[in-house]
């Protein structure tokens, strides 16, 4: 039994969810949104918002139940909220600025990476060492996040590199004589 499935996905004011076979679909305050779920899952719209329930009592049924619902409390979540994920880069001389529609990061290379923003993801700069990426879709969010922390991973000894907000980095001592 999953206890994340069981549990129906409310929909909140000012957002409007449609259930269609498999395809279910939100629209909200920041946008539209939709996904299609797999065949082994069963949506339907109750009084209490979306419930998803398995089809049949197959292994595969009972995986998939806990992340369709996920999924869908994603898209809703995301038309009515969005999602936002920090970004914070440590390093003497590493800095983030936003020119247009680029991200320069300055990261210690011989020249500056420019990354391009894609349409629907907003990225702000607040702090020259401070990032912020947020957007309607959890998964591009994490995507776009994701590939800007690539550039300089954090690396254990000085700690140095671009890192999520509150991530911790295992350090680890140098060489001793």
């Amino acid at each position: 039994m999953s206890r994340i499935g069981k549990k129906p996905v409310p929909v909140p004011g000012g957002v409007t969810a449609t259930v269609e076979g498999q395809h279910i679909s939100a629209k909200g305050p920041k946008g539209e949104l939709s996904v299609v779920l797999v065949e082994e899952v069963l949506a339907e719209m109750t009084d209490e918002g979306i419930k998803v329930s398995p089809r049949d009592s197959s292994k595969r049924a009972a995986a998939m139940w806990g992340m369709s619902r996920t999924l869908v409390s994603n898209i809703v979540t995301g038309v009515s909220e969005g999602f936002t994920r920090k970004l914070e880069i440590v390093g003497v001389g590493y800095r983030a600025a936003l020119q247009g529609n680029k991200l320069m990061l300055n990261l210690g290379f011989s020249h500056d990476v420019a990354y391009p923003v894609p349409d629907d993801i907003t990225i702000e700069v607040p702090k020259l060492t401070e990032i912020t990426v947020s957007g309607k879709d959890k998964q591009k969010v994490g995507q776009v996040a994701a590939e800007i922390r690539r550039y300089r991973r954090p690396e254990p000894y000085k700690g140095k590199g671009v890192r999520y907000a509150g991530e911790y980095i295992f350090r680890k001592e140098g060489k001793k004589k």
